[in-house]
């Protein structure tokens, strides 16, 4: 049996709560050998469920460790968790990748796109495999008969800039690279983002309170135009990749994807925050 290793802020939240179980549902399906077997968490006590890692890990059957380090000479493979903090991701990285491990990095991916190169940086210096994604990606809705060349997004969550990854994954997924500007329209409580292209391709996303995912494409005059929530179960997806990814070594999407994610985002936040168009 191979295994996980996951490195977090404080260990017990919603994330680490739940792969365990869908790391466990995928293996077992795909004949796999990956359980979580430690973790290491920087804060002791989870300021989201008042449990501290000694706790998670005895109710997880799974071992603490003392250091990064320690999990990481221990691990086959690495997690990098903190979903809700991903400006602690560039000094987790920073510890994790020299070991050369197949690693996955949580969304949100980075705090911006000048971090976001900095851990690509690291992982080619070391020649360590990773990668990065929202589970949004993985919706089974997202595929198309057709090449998609519009897409309009709406989602929500607690707070804009942790929640927007999962629409901006989802229109990067299905329109690539090459986005030039975003801009940010706040009408109430909605905020609107356009993003412009200089080729044809459109994409919107509105991001509301307790809006759900959905996702508009069109693409030829002789396809129709899809329309559809996002409720299939995209994160035992992820998780089914995630574990192929830790045998194979390769990622199942040019990871200049995630760069430009990580671009759009930026500029989505500082749009919203000035209520402006920003160019990249």
């Amino acid at each position: 049996m191979k295994k996980i290793g996951f490195v977090d802020f404080y260990i017990s939240e919603w994330h680490a709560n739940n792969y365990p179980a869908w790391i466990k549902e995928v293996c077992e399906a795909a004949n796999a050998e990956y359980t979580v077997a430690y973790a290491w968490a920087e804060l002791d006590v989870s300021p989201k469920y008042n449990e501290s890692t000694d706790e998670w890990c005895k109710r997880m059957c799974v071992e603490k460790c003392n250091s990064i380090d320690e999990l990481c000479e221990k691990s086959d493979v690495i997690v990098i968790l903190a979903p809700s903090d991903p400006d602690t991701h560039l000094r987790y990285a920073e510890a994790v990748l020299k070991y050369g491990k197949p690693t996955y990095i949580d969304k949100t991916f980075a705090p911006d796109l000048y971090t976001a190169q900095k851990i690509f940086d690291i992982a080619k210096e070391y020649g360590t495999p990773f990668f990065s994604t929202s589970a949004l990606r993985y919706g089974d809705e997202l595929e198309t008969p057709f090449d998609c060349r519009e897409i309009i997004t709406t989602g929500s969550g607690s707070n804009l800039p942790e929640y927007i990854i999962h629409q901006v994954e989802m229109v990067v997924k299905k329109l690539g690279v090459g986005a030039k500007s975003i801009k940010a329209e706040k009408c109430g409580e909605q905020v609107h983002f356009k993003i412009g292209y200089t080729d044809g391709r459109a994409a919107a996303m509105i991001f509301a309170r307790s809006l759900p995912f959905t996702v508009y494409m069109a693409g030829d005059a002789e396809h129709k135009p899809i329309y559809s929530a996002v409720n299939s179960p995209y994160f035992k997806k992820l998780m089914a990749d995630m574990v192929r990814f830790f045998d194979e070594k390769t990622v199942s999407f040019d990871l200049a994807e995630t760069l430009e994610v990580m671009k759009i985002r930026e500029g989505a936040i500082r749009a919203y925050e000035n209520n402006c168009e920003f160019e990249f």
